[in-house]
């Protein structure tokens, strides 16, 4: 008897010295600083097409946020029967628990961690607290969960858990998971797919139905026994979802739909917006999602043409890019920066400066145009020797590609033919510093001030020569491409758009004189690769020295696509291959592609005021007054509208 005696009063002193430990612990636990108030959890950006279809998902927590209101109550009924059933009765705490779980500890000497914790208590734990396992910490959470429920509404800690707790699979939320791996909204979900999403957080890698679908299932009719004996749902509701298996899908995060646009998008907003990838935003792009991919497959037939005629390709450096851009309103449709991402990050149509050739020819003929020289103004395509041109006291003897002279040329047959040596004496006629001076003023930067640049000896890449080019297209306006259309909030609201600059450089007719001229490189000339049946396309293309890089430019009335090949360390690709040869097909494959989709597209380029047609030479050709025909014998002229 007296043995029992000093066992109870030894259990009374554990128990007396227990209750006063703890009651050290919560009045020396710091709560201050947690008002609970404020819950911004890093949400994912979204960046979709022009028609509104997802191009890719950015973040560094995958979560799209679901207000209260846009939570199913059978998930809620779901949530609470298995992890919390008397949520809405408690105050955060769970006093039996708690306890049962301190006297566990005390007896383990630390070593055992007893659960039981409320949703409260779950959620306090994964946001607030480190991931320390003592009783100290213990107390700390129930005193913090006790707090929140002082502050906040069951409603708006069941949103918030909600939207915190991880599903497995990368995703963070329900709604995240819910798009994530049944392709639904919350409001879609059946009961089955209910029950597998609350049952993850206990164990979300165990439980991720893409890859254990067996324990997800399983878990799953736990939850359903659970709502079933709790008389929550209906017998036939409860065998009918005891019999679903879902549809799961196995969706990579970001669903990158186009690679090499969301890299750019990433580039040119993350200077400004540090949030991008936590924020929330919805960017809408003016890009295309069908012309991306038909880019995007024109690109790779190019380059498994160049593979299939040169055996030995060096497919690690050989690559390419292109970009397609509405040279009316400066809209980049399609932005491709190489032939495989997967293989190489490198955006080429963005970060490459490479050597545009002959392609470059263009605006040394809008400067002559501009300065009244017209398509059948003649000029002497001769050979020339210049001293020292080459350097290292080397002389320059520039030729025309595939050799030959033709005398005195018209400005046109120049161009179709591209004429090396007719646009360098052109360009001596009109005088170096004029035409240096004149190019500067369009926009282009670094150039070199001497011959060399009449034969675009300079780096530019695909996206910033597209600029450029909207000049032919764009009358004499040169637009500034656009990426991003606009930027939404998470709330919706628009906090930036994006329109594109316009600056006139030339005349509408003057310049639409070269682009005449440009349609019959496409008829007749080196272009003619490119040419597609019952639409006018004008175009040039461009290589540089040793076929380092093959180009092609083309445009119709509606857009304009750049194309570029080459390798990667500059390395020449096969003599054979060129502008012509190379990259004019992959513009032919592109537009043919793009007329099946949008067969309504424009097919002829519209005529300005002031050009006037006349016969010269046997030969109708396009003029204006300031560029009138040679001596002005014209017949049958007319002013053309």
């Amino acid at each position: 008897m007296k043995i029992l005696k000093i066992i109870a009063s030894l259990l009374l002193l554990m128990g007396i010295c227990a209750a006063i430990y703890v009651s050290y612990l919560f009045a020396s636990a710091d709560t201050e600083g947690y008002t609970f108030k404020e819950y911004s959890p890093p949400l994912s950006t979204q960046i979709y097409d022009k028609n509104g279809r997802l191009i890719a998902n950015i973040f560094e927590q995958h979560r799209f946020y679901a207000p209260y209101d846009e939570l199913p109550a059978r998930l809620i009924e779901a949530l609470i029967a298995i992890e919390d059933t008397a949520f809405f009765e408690h105050n955060g705490v769970n006093v039996d628990a708690i306890f049962r779980a301190v006297l566990k500890i005390i007896k383990s000497g630390g070593q055992t961690m007893e659960g039981a914790s409320t949703l409260t208590q779950q959620f306090i734990k994964n946001t607030e607290l480190t991931p320390e396992r003592s009783l100290e910490r213990k107390i700390r959470e129930a005193l913090l969960a006790y707090k929140m429920e002082t502050q906040l509404s069951k409603e708006q800690i069941l949103e918030r858990y909600l939207n915190f707790i991880f599903f497995g699979h990368g995703y963070y939320g329900v709604k995240t998971a819910a798009q994530g791996y049944f392709h639904k909204n919350l409001n879609e979900l059946s009961l089955k797919e209910i029950a597998i999403l609350v049952g993850m957080p206990k164990a979300p890698s165990s439980y991720d139905p893409t890859k254990h679908l067996d324990l997800s299932i399983a878990r799953a009719n736990n939850v359903l026994v659970r709502m079933y004996s709790l008389g929550w749902i209906s017998k036939d509701e409860y065998e009918q979802a005891m019999e679903e298996v879902p549809v799961v899908y196995d969706d990579t995060l970001t669903q990158n739909a186009a690679p090499y646009v969301v890299d750019e998008v990433i580039k040119q907003l993350g200077p400004q917006y540090a949030d991008l990838k936590t924020g929330g935003y919805k960017i809408t792009l003016n890009i295309d999602l069908d012309v991306q991919n038909m880019a995007r497959e024109a690109l790779k037939f190019g380059y498994d043409e160049i593979v299939k005629r040169d055996k030995d390709a060096n497919l690690s450096t050989l690559n390419g890019a292109m970009v397609v851009v509405n040279h009316q309103n400066g809209n980049v449709l399609a932005l491709v920066g190489g032939v495989d991402y997967e293989k190489s990050h490198y955006n080429r149509a963005t970060q490459s400066a490479r050597q545009p050739g002959s392609s470059f020819k263009p605006f040394i003929y809008q400067i002559a145009v501009n300065l009244g020289y017209s398509p059948a103004s003649e000029v002497a395509d001769i050979s020339r020797i210049f001293e020292g041109g080459a350097g290292n006291n080397e002389d320059w003897k520039p030729k025309n590609y595939g050799g030959g002279l033709g005398g005195l040329v018209t400005l046109k047959q120049a161009l179709t033919n591209s004429r090396n040596l007719a646009t360098i004496n052109l360009a001596l006629d009109i005088g170096l510093d004029v035409v240096h001076s004149k190019l500067v003023n369009m926009g282009f930067s670094n150039i070199p001030a001497d011959l060399s640049i009449v034969l675009g000896s300079f780096g530019i890449s695909p996206l910033k020569f597209a600029k450029f080019y909207t000049m032919f297209g764009n009358y004499g306006s040169i637009r500034e491409p656009i990426l991003i259309r606009e930027i939404r909030d998470k709330e919706g609201k628009i906090v930036a758009e994006f329109d594109s600059k316009e600056e006139r450089v030339s005349d509408e007719a003057q310049s639409f004189l070269v682009l005449d001229m440009m349609k019959n490189v496409v008829e007749k000339g080196t272009g003619r690769n490119a040419r597609v049946a019952d639409i006018e396309v004008a175009g040039k293309t461009g290589t540089s020295n040793k076929s380092v890089d093959a180009w092609f430019v083309g445009l119709t009335p509606e857009l304009e696509a750049v194309i570029w090949y080459g390798n990667d360390d500059n390395k020449p690709m096969r003599w054979f291959e060129g502008g012509a040869r190379t990259a004019a097909p992959v513009f032919r494959e592109f537009l043919s592609k793009y007329l099946e989709k949008f067969p309504d597209t424009k097919r002829k380029f519209s005529i300005p005021s002031g050009v006037r047609s006349g016969t010269y030479k046997g030969e109708r050709e396009y003029y204006t007054p300031k560029s009138p025909l040679p001596q002005q014998r014209i017949y049958g002229g007319e002013v053309l509208f």
